[in-house]
């Protein structure tokens, strides 16, 4: 800083206000003590500004699993979103999802100085209305069963099993079949218990319930049983890829998409436009998610926003070709 301020011919301390972007700096001096940070290639210890200003610019993101579509994409989105904002995002995986594996990834997360940590829970926690988060570090949760106590972000789980159900229904299916996610799965058993709901609400039938979990494989493999059942004609996954599986599983068992069989997915990957068929798939916002995942987060560090709450992001449905009347007559 010394050597940036003798080259541009100001104070140290006038480097330093240009380096943090405070106003009330002649213009002028402004450009004379970036053209010397350029020519002498300074950067700012950003290190020894966070000590400074007690701000670290930094998200905590704890997850229980990489290998699911939602998640990855709600990470790249909180990524994304935290970067627009001027924030780092240092993430920390948990390879168990219990209470003591979470307390210790709060405890690995402030050994890293963050500001403040999001937590993508995925798998639910037996225990989890028990599990106590550190008062002093703001947290947004995403997709959990978490209870009032916290700020919750999650997609309209509820909401987008229903439009997927009624549109099968509506194309005049006596009732929708369903293959589940994993029972530990809050997702899944909200979707799950919005099938039934909806079914109910209609006057139909609930059929057997079948279960993978969220692979594509697991959707085969429960595929080859429901495909069986030769009065099934419509059916709602869980998600894209399980549904994947399933038309593998009918395929082989000759019966045709969509018109022996109507399927629906849940989440709209991109690859689900070159399945075979094109799948009609209930849409996830996974963006808008993750910037109201950080929207959150950053209003409650500046004490501008509600200590919890939950936020539901809208679902749409996508119709392909994958769904069709039965017998596929128009």
């Amino acid at each position: 800083m010394a050597d940036v301020a003798r080259l541009a011919g100001v104070s140290s301390q006038t480097v330093s206000r240009v380096s943090n972007g405070y106003e009330g700096v002649n213009e002028q001096t402004r450009r004379q003590v970036r053209a010397a940070m350029k020519e002498l290639g300074y950067r700012p210890n950003s290190a020894a500004r966070a000590l400074k200003r007690g701000e670290f610019r930094t998200i905590g993101v704890i997850t229980f699993s990489l290998s699911t579509t939602g998640n990855v994409r709600t990470l790249e989105a909180i990524a994304n979103s935290a970067a627009h904002q001027g924030y780092a995002v240092t993430l920390l995986p948990v390879a168990i999802p219990t209470q003591a594996e979470v307390r210790g990834a709060f405890s690995r997360l402030e050994e890293l100085a963050v500001d403040a940590v999001i937590v993508i829970m995925e798998v639910h926690l037996l225990d989890a209305a028990t599990v106590t988060l550190p008062p002093h570090v703001q947290v947004v949760v995403v997709d959990s069963d978490a209870d009032s106590h916290y700020t919750v972000v999650d997609t309209d789980q509820a909401g987008g099993t229903r439009t997927a159900v009624r549109h099968l229904l509506g194309l005049g299916h006596e009732t929708v079949w369903h293959l589940g996610g994993p029972e530990d799965s809050y997702a899944a058993q909200r979707r799950t218990d919005a099938w039934r709901a909806a079914l109910a609400e209609a006057g139909r039938p609930a059929p057997p319930l079948f279960r993978g979990d969220w692979s594509a494989e697991s959707g085969y493999l429960a595929g080859r049983e429901l495909a069986a059942h030769d009065e099934c004609t419509a059916v709602f996954a869980a998600n894209d890829q399980m549904a994947l599986g399933l038309l593998r599983a009918l395929h082989e068992r000759g019966r045709r998409v969509p018109e022996d069989v109507s399927v629906i997915g849940f989440d709209d990957i991109p690859e689900a436009t070159v399945f075979i068929p094109p799948l009609t798939t209930v849409h996830q916002d996974f963006a808008e998610v993750g910037r109201l995942c950080v929207e959150a987060v950053l209003r409650k560090m500046r004490q501008e926003g509600p200590e919890r709450g939950s936020t539901l992001v809208p679902t749409r449905l996508v119709v392909r070709d994958s769904t069709a009347p039965p017998g596929g007559r128009p």
